[in-house]
């Protein structure tokens, strides 16, 4: 760490000594606040598009050359809706945290009204079955956590940066909450 660094944190505390009780408390209620209109805006984007996560980030190549490792893709649910091939959806497989982008190839109908489909990735060779749930050969309508609406190129590329490295996520969320308990308006 050199003198710089070590002076401009050495600054910064003096800073935060120098606050009396009421500025350290509107500091931090300040935070709060910005958390939780975070939060509600993140609840709200829920309910308005039907989706339990309304943004997601694509994580893999799978999709290329529709979408991009990184691309920020905006999702809906809307439950009336019905699959459709062709269309890109977000589905959820049991055992599996992190949700799968990928296109629906195949629809299969019931006779009793029950609608399962298949998906790939358009860059895969296969269809989906290998990554499904031991067992399912087909999604239902449960699975989907969204279909794609729109997407930013590239915008979630930062998110994967965070994630493979989480010491450098740390860091900046920790600069940005100092930041934000320190400054003073």
């Amino acid at each position: 760490m050199g003198i710089a660094s070590i002076l401009q944190v050495d600054e910064m505390l003096g800073d935060f000594n120098r606050m009396n009780k009421r500025q350290s408390l509107y500091q931090v209620l300040s935070f709060a606040m910005i958390v939780s209109s975070a939060l509600m805006i993140w609840k709200g984007l829920m309910v308005v598009t039907g989706s339990e996560s309304p943004i997601v980030v694509v994580l893999s190549g799978s999709m290329e050359p529709a979408f991009h490792r990184g691309d920020l893709l905006f999702l809906t649910n809307y439950k009336e809706e019905p699959v459709r091939v062709g269309e890109i959806v977000v589905f959820k497989v049991e055992g599996r945290d992190i949700p799968i982008v990928h296109r629906v190839i195949k629809l299969h109908e019931k006779e009793d009204g029950t609608v399962k489909f298949l998906t790939k990735g358009d860059n895969n060779n296969v269809d989906d079955r290998g990554l499904y749930a031991p067992g399912q050969l087909w999604l239902t309508k449960k699975d989907i956590v969204g279909r794609a609406r729109g997407f930013l190129p590239y915008v979630g590329i930062i998110t994967i940066f965070m994630n493979e490295y989480p010491k450098v996520k740390w860091a900046i969320l920790s600069i940005l909450a100092i930041f934000v308990l320190l400054h003073r308006e």
